[in-house]
């Protein structure tokens, strides 16, 4: 088998890449097109030998496509115009506009690739921008699949951790009329053990269901703890601050060591609170009942003193690394750089790229 040649859109830190390079399928990746300078920066640290283009996807002509001669394409399209918790303006948003101008280039490529992979955020699948891509597509004669996928559903020999509205939605179209399309996976729910609502306190803004699944995921066996993704470094600078605890403190999603679960973190994460990502509570003995109860009824200044007691943190982006599924020499001081952390949304798990990449290429093979 020739090696593929792969052109990898939106790469990001390179998530893409790594996991086609895990996934040992003979490939290529020929060119790589971001315009974030310090994913970049990241994704050059990485893979130094990858053409790494850093200009706007628009501002890639046809003939510059047609050169790169690939026939497998890699891509994570910004997912925000499409995420649950954003507008969701589809393709009135403006960050739609270079996946709109890929769907336009398609038919008229010289040569169309054999393989398309599209990863994006679950909201995608009931998009008009879907829509449109599945029009254009089988125009061009693709086969296609789709997956609304969970890194917790997948069973490989990688580190596993459950997640919170992480499900990530993903294309595999082909180029050819010989495929026999598979019945999709059934994703499972491994949990089994209820809790009782009658013993719990709903000392944030959660419901009872909410409640019950958190503790659904934390008693999931078969998936690791927390503690095995997290630093034994100093992290004292990530423990967030008295006047964000005092006035975030009921939409801090926390989690312990012992955990088993935790939010998709976000770009977002670090500068704002909500649907970013999980925070962790470092003090393992104290028990965060007591501290919410009766909170509201506090002054500020007992507020604080209460909730300092939980020695919350955030997560550090080489930890944000681990549960992703980079290996530990992945994401190296470049990423520390910056102050932000540069695990894009754009940069899904590793681990789930790595079993769309192996699974559903050998499935259209």
């Amino acid at each position: 088998m020739e090696p593929l040649r792969v052109l990898e859109l939106y790469s990001g830190i390179g998530g893409m890449h790594h996991a086609l390079r895990e996934s040992c399928i003979p490939a290529h990746v020929v060119a790589a097109i971001d315009v974030n300078t310090v994913a970049n920066e990241v994704y050059k640290h990485n893979f130094p030998h990858t053409h790494l283009l850093a200009k706007t996807i628009e501002g890639i002509s046809l003939e510059e496509f047609d050169k790169l001669s690939f026939n497998m394409i890699l891509m994570s399209p910004p997912c925000q115009p499409f995420t649950r918790i954003g507008l969701q303006g589809d393709m009135t948003d403006p960050r739609t506009n270079s996946f709109l101008y890929i769907l336009d280039i398609l038919p008229r490529l010289q040569k169309l690739p054999k393989y398309i992979l599209l990863e994006n955020v679950k909201g995608f699948e009931v998009s008009s921008t879907r829509g449109l891509l599945i029009q254009t597509i089988e125009a061009c004669g693709f086969q296609h699949q789709e997956f609304l996928l969970s890194p917790s559903s997948i069973l490989m020999e990688f580190p596993k951790i459950a997640t919170i509205q992480t499900q990530s939605y993903a294309v595999v179209a082909e180029n050819t009329l010989r495929v026999k399309r598979p019945e999709p996976s059934t994703c499972f729910d491994s949990s089994s053990t209820q809790y009782s609502r009658k013993d719990s306190i709903l000392f944030k803004l959660e419901t009872a269901e909410e409640i019950d699944r958190k503790h659904q995921q934390d008693n999931d066996l078969s998936v690791q703890m927390l503690k095995d993704f997290l630093e034994d470094e100093d992290t004292s600078q990530y423990f967030l601050p008295p006047k964000l605890l005092l006035r975030y403190a009921l939409l801090l999603d926390i989690v312990k060591p012992t955990s088993r679960r935790s939010m998709c973190f976000t770009k977002g994460y670090g500068s704002y609170i909500e649907g970013t990502g999980s925070v962790l509570q470092t003090a393992e003995d104290v028990q965060i009942e007591n501290v919410f109860k009766s909170l509201n009824d506090l002054p500020p200044e007992e507020k604080i003193a209460k909730l300092s007691t939980l020695k919350l943190r955030y997560f550090t982006p080489r930890e944000i690394a681990n549960l992703q599924g980079f290996p530990p020499e992945f994401v190296d001081q470049v990423c520390f750089l910056k102050t932000q952390v540069v695990l894009e949304t754009h940069d899904p798990p590793a681990s789930a790229l790595q079993y769309w990449i192996t699974g559903c290429t050998s499935r259209l093979s």
